[in-house]
């Protein structure tokens, strides 16, 4: 083995969206990056559907959204049909202003995404990315973690890094060698998944929404992606051969309901079995598991990919911060706790859809029907998409909702026209007040250290819209403290509740921590619109 050359700060093990987010976020603030991965090509077919605003501001901070969003459209509206073809429900699509400054869902082009995200990495001199890659073994000192690589030359190295990030898959093996387990949240299907590109002409024959037949006999989703991209979701029955469903004849026998191949050309079609798993554990000593490593959930909502960026938008900052020394490495484990129980109420969630589309036995499909019928008056209206995301966990919070939740992105007036709130004020805490806030909470916010205030109202922080400030008034909130990764860490009404919170985030934040970072400072990184 080659005798490692150099220290790095975070190796990351797994080179897809999540994995680059990962390198994009931790070489952004300046760390010394490591990442590799078996492929040494992007996989060109699309598997992540969907995104969401939150994932969006993710993709802001690093400077790749407008680009991302160049092959995006927002999601249409949905209808359910139930067992006679009777619409039963609707989801229509939000109207702007949009809480996060992003519309709350879009679908997207996986392949692009990638390129851009992987593009943006290769631009950042802190960041070596080995593809062709694979990791043979990995080990932990007190010290740091060594991980054994060989490439595809096979050539064998020895990587040496603080911490690992395991971002590689399912089959993680990251998570294996660090004997971390996956707890079975009880679903277990079978599924098609088919994604295909139409002529102009097929997408006049399809729904022009997204539909879920809700039929017992095959439940099915259809989805308008961008541009001439549609998908369907097609459960398997009992006894059908996964394998031969999964070829082009058996697809387009169960795609010639709606569409034949003289209208669409076959991009990917794979059979998969919807799990839904979740890491017992997210860290092990110096390791880390995130994404498909640590957790995996049925498509419903579309937030299989959206899960692993926010994991590790939720691990970057927390890795900087005890790097720097500004920390305690117990900061660390709340990873752990909020994405975990996060995941967990997310993926019930999902079930319950999944349960609610996918009822087999007729009889109780059509009390489902007559119910969700009966609760609208026998005429469904479009209703709008809710926000189906839970808080997060236990962690680096305090006290009841609407800590643990997202803190909205509004646009700001600039000299240079409307700009989104994290293009002005940059990344890191910041302590966000109302409009009407007086002189002893502005003292207040301004003790908050390595905080940004923002004092929504005065120059520089005039919204276009009013939504930070009608958030803030919902709660009966006169400040909120906010993390970097867009969390509310509390919210006080106060100046004596600000510095109660101020105090408190101190004490957690400096739980055991006992020596300075030796990582030198990085330079303000610019976020231009």
């Amino acid at each position: 083995m080659k005798a490692p050359e150099e220290m790095f700060d975070v190796a990351i093990v797994g080179f897809g969206p999540c994995g680059a987010v990962a390198a994009g976020l931790l070489g952004g603030r300046g760390l010394r990056v490591w990442a590799c991965d078996r492929a040494t090509e992007i996989y060109d077919k699309p598997r992540a559907f969907a995104l969401d605003h939150e994932i969006m501001r993710v993709f802001q901070q690093l400077g790749v959204h407008e680009r991302v969003l160049e092959r995006a459209e927002p999601f249409t509206p949905s209808e359910f049909v139930g067992v006679e073809g009777q619409l039963i429900k609707r989801f229509s699509t939000a109207d702007p202003p949009f809480p996060q400054a992003f519309p709350p869902a879009l679908v997207f082009n996986q392949p692009h995404c990638e390129r851009v995200l992987r593009e943006h990495v290769a631009g950042l001199a802190n960041v070596q990315v080995a593809l062709g890659c694979e990791l043979l073994s990995l080990t932990q000192d007190d010290d740091a973690a060594t991980l054994e690589v060989r490439h595809a030359d096979g050539r064998d190295e020895t990587v040496r890094a603080r911490w690992v990030i395991g971002c590689d898959g399912a089959s993680s093996t990251v998570r294996a060698q660090a004997g971390i387990a996956l707890d079975d949240l009880g679903f277990d299907q079978p599924w098609l998944v088919v994604d295909v590109l139409v002529t102009p002409e097929g997408a006049a024959r399809l729904p022009q929404v997204s539909m879920q037949f809700c039929e017992p006999e095959r439940p099915t989703t259809f989805l308008i992606g961008p541009g001439n991209h549609r998908r369907w979701e097609i459960s398997i029955n009992e006894g059908e051969d996964p394998k031969a469903v999964a070829t082009p004849e058996g697809t387009w026998r169960l795609l010639s309901r709606w569409i034949g191949p003289e209208h669409a050309t076959l991009w990917r079609q794979a059979s998969y079995r919807f799990h839904a798993l979740v890491a017992d554990r997210w860290r092990a000593g110096r390791v880390f598991v995130a994404g498909d490593a640590a957790h995996q959930q049925p498509p419903f909502l579309g937030q299989g990919m959206c899960q692993g960026v926010r994991d590790v938008a939720n691990l970057a900052w927390k890795l900087e911060a005890v790097l720097r020394g500004r920390a305690g490495e117990a900061l660390l484990d709340t990873y752990g706790s909020e994405r975990r129980a996060h995941v967990q109420a997310l993926t019930t969630r999902i079930k319950a859809i999944g349960q609610l589309i996918g009822e087999r036995d007729t009889a109780k499909a059509r009390e489902r029907d007559a119910h969700l019928l009966a609760e609208c008056g026998g005429v469904v209206r479009s209703m709008p998409r809710a926000d189906v995301q839970p808080p997060i966990g236990p962690g680096l919070r305090t006290g009841e909702t609407p800590a643990g939740t997202l803190f909205p992105q509004p646009w700001l007036q600039t000299p240079q026209g409307p700009r989104r709130m994290d293009e002005v004020i940059g990344r890191g805490w910041r302590v966000v007040l109302a409009p009407d806030a007086d002189a002893a909470l502005r003292d207040a916010a301004s003790a908050v250290a390595d905080a940004r205030c923002v004092a929504l109202g005065t120059d520089g922080f005039i919204e276009t819209d009013g939504i930070a400030a009608a958030w803030l008034q919902r709660h009966g909130a006169q400040a909120a403290i906010v993390r970097p990764d867009h969390y509310v860490y509390a919210v006080a009404a106060t100046p004596a509740q600000l510095d109660q919170q101020r105090q408190a985030l101190q004490q957690a934040l400096h739980q055991g921590l006992t020596t300075e970072g030796d990582i030198h400072e990085p330079q303000e990184l610019s976020i231009s619109p």
